[in-house]
């Protein structure tokens, strides 16, 4: 008889929980309000002021998120030059424990592309001399030993800005060195003698 009662009252709860409203679709309608809530909160808080530039609550300015997203001032791509540009193509030969110096005079943020080649390992400084700088002083760039160097180059300051190779082994090396760029003059400096080439396009 009880286990008759027993089963007759767990029939019941079964039906009552058949007809009770979904367990599931309370959480689904629950997740969604919450949902709806923090993507208002979000929009108001954040989207709003950082976007659109419009704080109706006023946490936005002390956030400091006011107009994010309003365009920054554009930046300049393009340089244009008054200068001519030119390329350049020079070759020495170094005898065992000689050097030479090759320079170009170049305005400060002029550009120039370089690439140099040995037929053996040299010795290299590459440096400029600014116009207005004390007699002598010289400012280093790259300094080393190879047989090969390619780079691009803008001019820090105006003044003469190359190369100082020598030769520090026991064969003749030669030096290749090709340019292309904005500048006005070349100038090598060997033996004691400084020679110096005037480009089309000078100020």
């Amino acid at each position: 008889m009880k286990k008759n009662t027993a089963e007759i009252v767990s029939r019941k709860e079964s039906a009552l929980a058949a007809d009770a409203p979904g367990t599931g679709t309370i959480k689904i309608l629950l997740a969604t309000f919450l949902a709806l809530i923090v993507a208002t909160l979000m929009l108001t808080i954040f989207i709003l002021p950082a976007e659109f530039n419009y704080d109706p609550l006023g946490v936005g300015q002390k956030l400091g998120i006011m107009g994010l997203s309003e365009s920054a001032p554009a930046t300049e791509t393009v340089h244009k030059e008054e200068i001519n540009f030119h390329e350049d193509v020079v070759s020495f030969e170094l005898l065992p424990f000689e050097f030479v110096e090759y320079k170009y005079q170049l305005s400060q943020g002029s550009a120039m592309l370089y690439s140099w080649t040995a037929t053996d390992t040299v010795s290299f400084d590459f440096h400029g001399e600014p116009e207005d700088g004390p007699e002598g002083f010289a400012e280093s760039f790259n300094v080393g030993k190879d047989d090969h160097k390619n780079g691009a180059f803008t001019a820090p300051f105006s003044g003469i800005h190359g190369w100082f190779w020598e030769n520090r082994g026991a064969d003749i090396v030669t030096v290749k060195l090709t340019t292309a760029g904005f500048y006005t003059a070349t100038l090598e400096f060997r033996d004691g003698h400084v020679k110096k080439g005037i480009l089309s396009g000078a100020p």
